[in-house]
């Protein structure tokens, strides 16, 4: 199985990676999905997904610290005031603090799953629209493979959207490496004021010690290269099309029309 994906690192990946610079890394992130307007990407995704197949729970994946999904689910709730949606977050290895603050918080659409839910074993997930948020890119061929198995497998739409294209030839990734580390170095220092939830640790490691901005630059051009394109989307796929489930692997596209990452919908026929 040859791919265009190159199987590259990212510091947040590794587990000895400290929380605190991960959590910064996270609050650029979803200061980047604000900028870009994903809310309304995902969200359009979410209720066109919703006429061809039922559900009244997004059960998101790899949720992490959360995500822009919890904007989303707000946003769909006030959009769609009749049938409201429920959004449980959950990780393999959720965080115990982020559980409970999600739990007590005063959204009632918004939960976070205590126990450790597989992406790769969906038969063992609640049942619902599964999403993975700018995720999937993070998961090896073969785990990518099982997850696309596994939505086939529980019968239960899967939604995957990845922000970043991997339309770009490596080498000239690799040539033009120095020149784009640095425009991110850049825009993650002019990004951390506008952090939800800014900590004196985030400062201190974005603008004294600068750990943050490194880290989030080169996890984000790493992540250009991870990210699956539409022909290695098919190769993952190339045995797991069904008469009874539908699969879709399209750009997504804002409402003025322009393209903004692209997206890959699962979801039975017969439902």
């Amino acid at each position: 199985m040859i791919m265009k994906r190159k199987e590259l690192f990212e510091f947040e990946d590794f587990s000895w990676f400290p929380s605190s610079i991960r959590t910064g890394m996270t609050n650029l992130i979803l200061v980047l999905h604000k900028m870009m307007g994903t809310t309304e990407v995902i969200s359009s995704l979410i209720i066109d997904l919703q006429k061809k197949v039922h559900f009244n729970a997004i059960i998101d994946l790899g949720s992490g610290s959360g995500g822009p999904m919890p904007e989303v689910i707000n946003y769909i709730n006030e959009k769609e005031k009749e049938a409201k949606l429920n959004l449980l977050l959950t990780d393999l290895h959720p965080n115990p603090k982020l559980v409970k603050k999600t739990n007590t918080n005063d959204n009632e659409f918004v939960n976070y799953h205590n126990e450790s839910i597989n992406a790769a074993n969906l038969l063992e997930a609640p049942k619902g629209l599964k999403t993975m948020i700018a995720s999937f890119h993070h998961m090896n061929p073969e785990i990518a493979k099982n997850i696309l198995q596994s939505a086939l497998k529980s019968n239960q739409p899967i939604l995957i959207y990845e922000l970043a294209k991997n339309n770009v030839p490596f080498i000239i990734w690799v040539l033009l490496l120095p020149i784009s580390l640095s425009i991110l170095i850049i825009m993650s220092l002019l990004m951390t004021p506008f952090s939800k939830n800014l900590t004196v640790t985030q400062l201190l490691f974005t603008y004294l010690v600068p750990i943050i901005p490194l880290a989030y630059a080169w996890d984000g051009q790493a992540s250009l290269m991870r990210t699956y394109t539409f022909e290695d989307i098919e190769l993952l796929l190339i045995d797991l099309k069904t008469t009874n489930y539908n699969w879709e692997i399209n750009d997504a596209f804002k409402e003025n029309g322009k393209k903004l990452g692209y997206y890959v919908k699962g979801y039975p026929l017969d439902k």
